[in-house]
């Protein structure tokens, strides 16, 4: 494609988009595995997944077929008829959840699976109170941006959602304290995600859930982007054995098509007709695609893959002398490199180099590769990330190119 073609393109979407994403200087045709190409033709290592939603890659030969061979079968069937295909994916994702999460409702994205949750935790407890975290993100609809912390997000949009506290993640005085007789739910993530890769400490999320059990409160767990092997489990509650009473899925579960779930516990009940609904929630074609997407989790070990290929990454990255890095955390192949100045520039010079990465935050560097990343491209990131970080000083404008 030609430059003038290129930049048409680009003019195009510029012209007609909402304007609410910021653009990078790249068009993305095409992926295969954990590259991805630009139009010119330039091959990149991805390590945005989609934000996340690509943990089995890019074109997964698997995934392509269910959703070929699924488009020329049927591909809308709403929730008011049975259908073979749903029904043979909520026996497969009851086969992957904690044990006691045996019933699910099927949306299409993240934000509806967390919107759902706390309807149904407001429904089974009679109580509006939401307790949620600092740091926190569980999605930009009016329910879960009244429980997602970010202030920039929530205040344009106020007067959202009332009776829902912020208190800081990983304190659990902070939350046995606001967990009073109002609260119906609490809502967190195992490992915070956009609040900077934040893994909880040992025994903080099961300290959170016996307090809900003693107070009356639902648990929901926020998996959206650490479910489906992401942090070397297939969920990342499994680490410390918490079965939560509602555990809240998207992203990858369709292998790159939108498709989300939540799971439900027995301690939830009062869900009848008319409860809650979705036009598109459970249609055959997401259904199949995320089938196929959970069945390439399975055969290929990919959650076993990203312990080791996650940890082998975590621990490099930690030796490496760099003055601006000020922490590295992560679980799995959820890896957050903080920085002491913000992160945006070095998303610009990696991309020039070829890996593309997220920010967490305004100063933590994001890296969510496909988890069927082969050891040639980690070695080829890892590279990259040492050659420019190595060269970069904090409290420079942009990074260096080098």
């Amino acid at each position: 494609m030609n430059a003038a073609a290129i930049s048409n393109s680009r003019d195009v979407e510029a012209r007609f988009t909402s304007g609410v994403y910021g653009k990078r200087e790249v068009t993305i045709v095409r992926g295969a595995g954990a590259l991805v190409w630009d139009d010119a033709g330039k091959e990149y290592v991805d390590c945005t997944s989609g934000y996340g939603c690509a943990n089995v890659g890019h074109a997964h030969p698997a995934v392509q077929a269910a959703i070929a061979g699924q488009a020329a079968t049927l591909l809308s069937c709403q929730e008011a008829f049975y259908n073979d295909r749903r029904a043979e994916l909520l026996q497969v994702l009851s086969s992957i959840v904690p044990a006691g999460l045996d019933r699910f409702f099927l949306s299409n994205s993240g934000a509806e699976s967390n919107e759902a949750a706390l309807k149904f935790a407001r429904l089974a407890t009679g109580r509006t109170g939401i307790v949620s975290t600092q740091r926190g993100f569980h999605g930009r609809t009016m329910g879960a941006l009244s429980a997602t912390w970010e202030p920039a997000y929530r205040q344009p949009f106020e007067p959202l959602l009332p009776n829902v506290r912020h208190v800081p993640f990983d304190r659990l005085q902070a939350m046995d304290q606001a967990m009073d007789e109002t609260v119906g739910a609490v809502i967190l993530e195992v490992v915070q995600g956009e609040g900077g890769v934040r893994p909880a400490t040992p025994g903080y999320v099961p300290a959170v859930a016996s307090l809900c059990r003693e107070r009356g409160a639902m648990l929901i767990v926020d998996e959206v982007q650490t479910g489906f092997g992401r942090t070397g489990r297939m969920f990342a509650c499994e680490h410390e054995g918490v079965v939560p009473d509602l555990l809240c899925m998207a992203k990858s579960m369709g292998g790159g098509v939108p498709i989300g779930a939540v799971a439900i516990g027995p301690r939830v009940q009062g869900l009848r007709p008319g409860t809650h609904g979705s036009t598109f929630g459970g249609n055959p074609l997401a259904c199949a695609a995320s089938i196929a997407a959970i069945g390439v989790l399975r055969d290929e070990q990919l959650a076993q893959r990203a312990a080791v290929v996650g940890q082998a990454m975590l621990e490099r990255l930690r030796r490496l002398q760099a003055p601006g890095i000020r922490e590295v955390r992560g679980v799995g192949l959820l890896i957050g490199i903080e920085l002491r100045d913000r992160v945006r520039p070095l998303l610009t010079t990696l991309q020039e180099h070829g890996v593309l990465a997220l920010p967490a935050g305004t100063t933590t560097l994001r890296l969510l590769p496909p988890l069927v990343i082969g050891d040639a491209q980690v070695e080829r990131v890892l590279n990259v990330l040492e050659q420019v970080l190595t060269a970069w000083r904090p409290g420079r404008t942009e990074a260096t190119h080098g």
